[in-house]
């Protein structure tokens, strides 16, 4: 049975993406094939591509997005996308998707023509650094003819892009849509992000219905897209997401037994994040 994992886009919110992987193999889940938008794309990526969950948390930890060499210059963005290619390069040394153990596929939005691009052959970073580039703070990424940002301006949870070659669909989705307040819209990158989430969410929710499992990991309305705090944070709030998700499946049995979960854990099931 082949079983589809999407991952949502999310900013640093898919540090909760990992944790969710970390649960999926506890339970034995192989993806056979994978999709992701933005971060969502960068986690795909790294796990297509044979980084167990450690490797993929230490690359978000290590990743410095706002240090001044990374500042972009005579580019439209605060940040130069293309510049994090060596950090990504020392994680995925073969820069191709056919190099991946996994089947991946990434979205981006080309702004000269305004349509979606799904990569899913050749070259492999410059598309996945397209598909995390937030338009306004990331620099848009030349791929050919195009010039891509992220991939969630169109399509940010990419069900529908291995629906088609999987018996069943696992989605992750990190971002928040509640009603705010006034107040909660102080800032400038407040009513941003607050914009993205409005446009994304329009063409998200009737996905939800293609997901035979639907992780949507709690309290992600606490986490800025662009935070780099709290990362554990996020990624137990995404474990701890998954295992609820799963246990209350039906089509899933967990691949260990309830007590040596919960030795090696630290904490039982049924416990929540405080």
């Amino acid at each position: 049975m082949n079983t589809g994992l999407v991952f949502s886009g999310g900013g640093i919110r898919g540090a909760a993406h990992i944790g969710v992987i970390k649960a999926l193999e506890e339970y034995g889940i192989e993806p056979s094939h994978i999709a992701g938008t933005s971060a969502g794309a960068i986690v795909g990526a790294l796990y297509a591509g044979g980084c167990p969950w450690e490797k993929i948390l230490e690359f978000f930890k290590t990743t410095q997005i706002f240090t001044i060499t990374n500042y972009a210059r005579s580019k439209p963005g605060f940040v130069d996308t293309e510049k994090f290619y060596d950090h990504f390069r020392s994680y995925l040394p073969h820069d191709s998707f056919e190099s991946l153990k996994i089947p991946l596929y990434v979205t981006a939005t080309n702004l000269l023509d305004g349509t979606l691009k799904v990569f899913h052959q050749g070259e492999l970073i410059k598309p996945v650094l397209a598909s995390a580039a937030v338009p306004g703070l990331f620099a848009p990424v030349s791929i050919k003819n195009g010039y891509y940002v992220d991939g969630g301006t169109l399509n940010n949870f990419p069900v529908d892009l291995i629906k088609g070659y999987c018996d069943q669909i696992v989605g992750v989705y990190v971002n928040p849509f509640q009603k705010v307040q006034v107040g909660d819209l102080r800032h400038a990158h407040h009513v941003l992000e607050r914009a993205y989430h409005i446009m994304v969410a329009n063409e998200t929710l009737l996905k939800f219905e293609d997901c035979d499992i639907l992780i949507r990991p709690e309290r992600m309305a606490e986490f800025s897209m662009f935070s780099l705090k709290n990362m554990d944070t996020l990624f137990e709030l995404g474990y701890t997401a998954a295992i609820k998700a799963l246990q209350n499946s039906e089509g899933f049995d967990r691949a260990m037994s309830e007590a040596e979960w919960e030795a090696m854990n630290g904490f039982k099931v049924d416990e929540t994040l405080s």
